[in-house]
């Protein structure tokens, strides 16, 4: 499997965790990283044409299992649906994708009452002035381009 979470060590045999969009449970009977990718294996699941069901699925797990970030830090699915203003209080859209770029993620923003709106927000300090995922509120200071 491909590994798209910062914490593999988390997937170890026992624990329960959900597949593809109709989030089936399964238990994981054991789970070791070979490079850098996972090879998994559940425990009702014995033969490869059983195991080939569940080839491209997603594997999630329950949110109240996510281990806590660092202060500053959120899970990319406690980010979309953000309002997104600037530091006048001047709405700009919502938060409505995150692109991984390597060096820092990019927020698109959009409006939801212009379709051709779109606003590329670099998630770096100086551009990113406050997140509150309890009000729904991410402030910025958009970047100005000579």
């Amino acid at each position: 499997m491909n590994i798209y979470t910062d914490f593999p060590e988390r997937l170890t045999s026992g624990k329960t965790v959900f597949l593809g969009r109709q989030h089936e449970e399964k238990v994981i009977a054991s789970f070791k990283i070979s490079n850098v990718r996972g090879l998994i294996n559940f425990e009702d699941t014995h033969t490869p044409e059983e195991a080939n069901k569940y080839k491209n699925m997603l594997v999630y797990i329950q949110q109240d299992a996510l281990p806590e970030l660092p202060e500053g830090e959120y899970y990319h699915h406690n980010l979309i649906g953000l309002k997104v203003q600037d530091e006048n209080q001047k709405i700009l859209g919502f938060l409505t994708e995150i692109i991984s770029t390597g060096a820092n993620d990019v927020y698109v923003v959009r409006d939801p009452a212009d379709e051709n709106s779109e606003i590329l927000i670099p998630a770096i300090p100086d551009v990113i002035l406050d997140v509150n995922v309890q009000t729904g509120v991410m402030v910025v200071k958009p970047q100005e381009w000579a």
